[in-house]
């Protein structure tokens, strides 16, 4: 039997994109895998494959933004399930639109659905890992986590705040067997643009131009991947554009000239 055969692997956003690929490579490697979204019927498409394969995948419908119910969810996978082994936090949204044009709802909503819908899942999950002495908790951030850029403030602060989160946890939890390792892609080619909010809650529509022309979401999932297997404490996925994550750190004035001048769409 391989490594992840009878462990139990819970991605959240897995109906599309990085979560999807995620979903598809730790069931292969026989892993019992639980996806996670909004919509039923989308998961069933993307479970329903991988079930013909022989893997063991369940569908968990949820919403992040409510937070009300997340702890109930999470208990209902243990109880049916089993504990959840790793636990990939993939769901969230993004955001185009100026800080001065952002209606602070927006701002709340995204802080809900990337910020606080992660943390209800982790503390839902929390009491059970500790007790077992084992459990990882892999957090796709962005390199917006990292750094900033324009026409993504909201975006930013929830990112931001989830590394300040999660290396806390870290430290915490370290004597528990707990790991952690934070993702932070660049450009990624999924749907992510298309989907983010603009100023007044609205979807932009569109496709940016550098995400479309980013790495695969499967090439992505197959880095994760290989460093949850290294147990990493933090990964940059994507092209050049992680070299801004470097310059961030050591010519961190360098970088602010950078992201006023450069198209980031």
């Amino acid at each position: 039997m391989g490594r992840w055969t009878n462990q139990i692997v819970w991605v959240t956003g897995a109906s599309s994109g990085i979560g999807k690929a995620c979903a598809q490579i730790w069931a292969q490697q026989g892993a019992t895998v639980v996806l996670s979204a909004r919509k039923h019927d989308t998961l069933e498409k993307v479970a329903s494959p991988l079930r013909e394969k022989g893997a063991n995948v369940h569908v968990v419908t949820l919403d992040l933004a409510d937070t009300e119910v997340l702890r109930d969810i999470a208990n209902r996978v243990q109880s049916d399930i089993g504990p959840v082994d790793v636990m990939i936090h993939c769901g969230g949204i993004s955001q185009r639109s100026l800080a001065i044009e952002t209606d602070l709802s927006v701002d709340r909503s995204i802080m809900d659905i990337d910020y606080f819908g992660t943390l209800a899942l982790t503390k839902a999950l929390l009491p059970k890992m500790v007790e077992r002495k084992r459990g990882h908790f892999v957090v796709v951030t962005s390199l917006m986590g990292l750094f900033s850029a324009p026409l993504r403030s909201g975006y930013c602060g929830a990112k931001h705040a989830l590394h300040g989160f999660f290396e806390s946890l870290r430290a915490e939890h370290h004597d528990d067997g707990l790991q952690v390792t934070m993702v932070c892609p660049g450009f990624i080619r999924t749907s992510i643009s298309m989907n983010a909010m603009v100023g007044d809650g609205s979807k932009q529509g569109t496709m940016d131009e550098k995400t479309g022309a980013g790495m695969t979401a499967e090439q992505c999932a197959q880095r994760m991947f290989k460093a949850v297997e290294r147990n990493q404490a933090q990964v940059l996925i994507g092209r050049y554009e992680i070299l801004a994550a470097y310059v961030k750190r050591f010519a961190p004035g360098l970088l602010r000239r950078i992201v006023r001048r450069v198209a980031i769409k």
